[in-house]
């Protein structure tokens, strides 16, 4: 039998990723973007989608625990939680550990996505059944538009910033987010590779800074993603997430106390990043 390998198509990275597939799992399409399930070796089954690897079983927990817990860690009892994209359920996951949360709100524009990690990914889809979830199956753009309530958090997980997932940055996505968060509430959005993508980064920050007072940025290492150190955009009306305001909850198996405080990058390096014109940091 042929060996079957996955060249991964990121539309932004200057390398390419190949994978060793054991097995494929899953094919098909939606109205939004083609999917796939295969198997690796090393890291077992993996999500991709229009062929760039989403998250796979054995590293996923890095990047759902770090979108999740730090923006919630540092407020002493967030109860309304609105996650735009993530229909796999693995930010959901995280989100539901903290014990003070009453509800939180999944939007993702294809619902295909919450289907197929339902059937192939049961350790990430793991909260959806929750009833301290609401389902809206709907762009998020247009979802924050319509949403008049308020939240503690409002957390990103998009696809790259391309096609579809290009609306979710926009100042005016930014601006709504900032008044639907109170005070103390906080925004986190992916932010792409400090090696590979330092123009994008660079680019969410400014666009954040017209829409929050305080902006800031942390990393954390993803092996799947490329660059592998990857950006989280955070934007806030005043509360600072480097302040850690509890203990962790639990279980996790990434983030910690010690994790929170070393993710944010320390000022000269996050006044190196925003330089014009540098291409590396």
């Amino acid at each position: 039998m042929a060996e079957i390998r996955l060249f991964e198509k990121d539309p932004y990275a200057p390398i390419k990723y190949t994978y060793e597939v054991s097995e494929v799992l899953y094919r098909g399409k939606s109205p939004y973007q083609e999917f796939a399930v295969v198997t690796n070796p090393f890291f077992g089954r993996m999500l991709i989608l229009d062929g760039v690897v989403q998250f796979t079983e054995r590293d996923e927990f890095y990047y759902h625990e770090m979108l999740a817990h730090v923006a919630l860690h540092a407020m002493k009892a967030p109860k309304t939680v609105i996650v735009i994209g993530g229909g796999d359920g693995g930010v959901i996951r995280e989100v539901l550990k903290h014990p003070t949360v009453e509800k939180a709100y999944l939007v993702d524009i294809d619902s295909e996505v919450t289907r197929v990690s339902r059937e192939f990914f049961p350790t990430v889809s793991s909260g959806l059944s929750d009833p301290r979830v609401v389902e809206a199956p709907m762009d998020g753009a247009i979802f924050m538009q319509e949403f008049e309530g308020t939240a503690d958090a409002i957390l990103v997980d998009s696809t790259d910033i391309v096609g579809f997932a290009k609306s979710l940055f926009t100042e005016e996505f930014f601006g709504k987010a900032a008044r639907i968060l109170g005070p103390t509430g906080a925004f986190v959005t992916l932010s792409e590779s400090m090696h590979f993508h330092l123009p994008m980064v660079r680019e969410v920050q400014n666009t954040l800074k017209k829409a929050f007072p305080k902006v800031d940025l942390y990393t954390a290492p993803i092996a799947t993603y490329p660059g592998n150190w990857w950006c989280f955009a955070v934007g806030t009306n005043g509360l600072d997430l480097r302040a850690q305001a509890r203990d962790q909850v639990g279980p996790t198996r990434y983030y910690c106390n010690d994790i929170h405080k070393a993710c944010f990058l320390p000022k000269y390096l996050y006044d190196r990043m925003m330089e014009e014109g540098r291409e590396s940091m």
